[in-house]
């Protein structure tokens, strides 16, 4: 079957060319079967991982859709994160036709600086949904004349409790409006409230497969909670990742991690909900700088993170279940590069395993300890060895 064009899907000569500047010259799956519905007006709740380009997805429709002459808030984009909310508008600002002005709303911002960029006829807003309410009850900003609205990893905003900030916010905009749904699951939850709030939508699922996990290598460390920390230094010592992501299950943990890490001498640090946006934006420049090659992560902290050259990802704690099992390891083996994702379970870990594994249909090589040697190569990503160094610095 041959693959449509972004053309032959209803894109705009001016965005066939901002995206083709990006190498961006075909639709992943996701994007050839939501844009054409989006763009006809129809809601839609879509079923799709990170990593299958749904952010184009939505984004395309809305900007192609943007009356510029009028100074009004027109689309708007609830995520429950800062750092996807960043990630999401950087995107957005790499197609805004002239003219077209987008703003990322969230906590850790001066509020007084954020109403004056929304005075500044921001046409799209890319908003975290405390904040955003905070600037409706401020009325700073006015959702009146919103004729799209995106709920982005609305799984997430909900397990996170922004269901009733979320129902707030669409009582603010018209009842007309265009809503679509973006999510990894579809719970019983986001099931309701896309009863409630989306009139006789699309429903779309890109399978967990469409996700590229061939450059993935997946392995199982079987080890006890109490030697859980050694076994994960043993290894990292061995390795030597360039650049890892470490899954921890709560912020404390996370913490408790990373100053053990610190003390052993890696360089790394943590990123977590208690953290201020100001010290979680420095955590993810040094990490995208490779300053730092460890960065030890909550999930909700790591939503939509995504970092080139990431190496290797290890679940410390064991994912709730498949779909945050596919949504870690697959921070890692993008763009055509080798990863590796190792998984820490100790007895009380292995129902859970299986669940995870009957999830993804595979089931995960078993490792120990004592397989690790020197001059062991077959688990690490790629087939060349990694330098010792840990102060190795992207090209």
């Amino acid at each position: 079957m041959l693959l449509k064009t972004f053309k032959e899907i209803g894109i705009e000569k001016h965005f066939i060319k901002k995206l083709d500047e990006q190498g961006i010259t075909v639709p992943t799956p996701i994007q050839e079967k939501t844009i054409p519905h989006l763009l006809t007006g129809k809601d839609v709740i879509a079923k799709a991982q990170t990593g299958t380009g749904k952010t184009l997805a939505f984004l395309l429709p809305i900007l192609q859709k943007i009356d510029v002459d009028k100074s009004e808030v027109q689309g708007l984009i609830i995520t429950p994160t800062r750092e996807l909310a960043i990630q999401i508008t950087k995107e957005a600002e790499k197609l805004l036709p002239n003219g077209v002005n987008v703003l990322a709303v969230y906590g850790g911002q001066d509020v007084a600086a954020q109403a004056h960029k929304l005075k500044g006829r921001a046409h799209l807003v890319v908003a975290t949904p405390g904040r955003l309410l905070d600037h409706v009850r401020r009325e700073t900003i006015t959702l009146v004349n919103v004729n799209h609205v995106v709920l982005d990893e609305v799984d997430q905003m909900l397990e996170a409790g922004f269901l009733t900030d979320v129902t707030d916010i669409l009582q603010q905009t018209p009842e007309d409006r265009q809503t679509s749904a973006f999510s990894a699951t579809i719970s019983n939850q986001v099931t309701s409230l896309s009863n409630k709030y989306l009139t006789h939508p699309e429903k779309i699922t890109v399978k967990s497969e469409s996700v590229t996990l061939s450059e993935v290598k997946q392995l199982v460390y079987e080890t006890t909670d109490r030697a859980k920390q050694d076994t994960l230094l043993k290894i990292m010592s061995e390795h030597r990742p360039y650049l890892a992501v470490i899954f921890c299950r709560t912020k404390r943990r996370a913490k408790k991690l990373n100053d053990s890490l610190l003390r052993h001498g890696f360089e790394a640090d943590e990123l977590h909900g208690d953290l201020s946006q100001a010290k979680r934006e420095k955590v993810m420049k040094r990490f995208r700088e490779a300053k730092i090659q460890y960065l030890v992560a909550t999930d909700v902290a790591a939503r939509g993170l995504d970092v080139e050259g990431i190496t290797h990802v290890f679940n410390y704690d064991v994912p709730q279940d498949s779909e945050s099992y596919i949504h870690r390891i697959g921070r890692t083996g993008r763009a055509g590069g080798k990863g590796l994702a190792i998984t820490f379970i100790a007895a009380k870990d292995r129902q859970a395993l299986r669940e995870i594994e009957k999830g993804i249909g595979e089931k995960l090589h078993r490792r120990t300890l004592d397989t690790l040697s020197p001059k062991k190569e077959d688990d690490r990503p790629g087939s060349n060895k990694p330098k010792r160094s840990s102060k190795r610095r992207r090209k």
